[in-house]
């Protein structure tokens, strides 16, 4: 099954979606946003898909990479092409990113699942048919009645919970947020929710990548008083270091890393290193779903789970594939959005959830999406 063509489609959707100054999602008005459609075509006329934001698959990396390295070349020679690509990365990181990586990577998956008529998760090794899932909050924001205090993180909680969530993450106030980063206030928020949901309901704290050593301790023994599952990023990540010596001085899991690249190759150093109990890694950040299972693969050898970093088909594959993950991560949540409603380029969302609080994995070959071709088309901005 030789490729024939890798073309990228731009297109606009309207989402309530926005991004502060430091990048991080809130709801607001209704606005047009930008989405990429990457489709790897074989000779034969088989598509696979992935999406991604534009400025991951841009025209030069298409053309440099991806074209370059793929274009005749056998899509079930699968490893092989991804570490042709892991290759050229060197000296060119910055263009050949870890998500384009990923992205395009996807996209190969998703067209051997469809040419074979099987769901990935099912090529990748098939271990389960549902996934528990966690509902994960969006930042802290000072909207009234959103996610501003305490005590509407706690209102949110049980809504959650109601809904069916047998597990819940907290986001809590970054910058540009007047008062963050405030370990007080993330301990009320944590301790909050607590109280709100009972002891039954795990719950996890993902925090503020900056703070220091003590703030970081500080936190995560207030988190072992109230009994969380873990605790993830709440320092910068290039300090494994720091981690270890977190790690050491808590007995509440510490998870990670979440955004460091290096694929397996860093995360076998945090092991290494004991500067996590729970590995982490994401189909869509850290090279692929093939990086994701090597590193799940690394962490099932050293007794640890592999919890999967984001939500969306490419995870969903992979938690579908292994055994030592215990949840899909399922959000952004908040309480001004309806995470139900899939976006105007699909017609369904791939990870619908049970009143149980359980992801079915989907039957739908290839990565599963249910893709809306004709907004698509009607939509489009660009080509290339």
């Amino acid at each position: 099954m030789k490729i024939s063509a890798i073309d990228v489609t731009l297109f606009s959707y309207p989402t309530r979606r926005v991004s502060d100054s430091a990048g991080h999602s809130h709801p607001g008005a209704e606005t047009d946003a930008q989405m990429a459609l990457l489709t790897i075509t074989s000779e034969d006329g088989d598509c696979g898909y992935a999406f991604a934001p534009a400025e991951v698959v841009r025209s030069h990396v298409v053309n440099a990479f991806f074209r370059k390295v793929l274009i005749g070349q056998n899509a079930f020679d699968r490893e092989r092409l991804w570490q042709d690509l892991v290759h050229w990365q060197r000296g060119s990181a910055h263009q050949l990113t870890e998500r384009a990586l990923s992205a395009v990577e996807q996209a190969m998956w998703d067209l051997i699942g469809r040419k074979l008529k099987q769901p990935v998760h099912k090529l990748l090794g098939g271990y389960r048919e549902k996934i528990p899932a966690y509902g994960s909050t969006m930042c802290g924001d000072e909207l009234d009645g959103g996610l501003s205090t305490p005590d509407e993180y706690a209102q949110f909680a049980e809504k959650l919970v109601a809904r069916g969530y047998k597990a819940i993450k907290l986001h809590t106030w970054m910058p540009p947020v007047s008062f963050a980063p405030s370990t007080a206030m993330d301990i009320k928020a944590c301790a909050a929710v607590r109280e709100a949901v009972g002891p039954d309901i795990a719950l996890m704290l993902d925090g503020y990548h900056w703070y220091s050593r003590s703030e970081a301790l500080t936190i995560g023994k207030a988190l072992e008083k109230l009994n969380f599952a873990w605790f993830e990023e709440p320092m910068e990540e290039e300090s494994m270091s720091s981690y270890a010596w977190l790690a050491e001085n808590l007995s509440i899991d510490v998870l990670g890393p979440e955004s460091l690249g290096g694929k397996h190759h860093s995360r076998a150093d945090w092991v290494k290193a004991g500067a996590c109990d729970i590995l982490r890694a994401g189909a869509n950040g850290v090279g692929g779903i093939s990086a994701t299972m090597k590193v799940a693969s690394l962490a099932e050898a050293f007794g640890m789970d592999c919890e999967v970093h984001g939500n969306g088909a490419a995870s969903l594959a992979v938690v579908g594939a292994i055994r030592n993950c215990r949840w899909y991560e399922r959000g952004l949540l908040h309480p001004f959005l309806d995470y139900e409603q899939p976006p105007a380029y699909l017609n369904s969302l791939v990870d619908p959830m049970d009143s149980e609080g359980f992801v079915h994995l989907p039957t739908r070959p290839g990565l599963g999406e249910d893709i809306n071709f004709s907004w698509i088309e009607t939509h489009t901005l660009n080509r290339w």
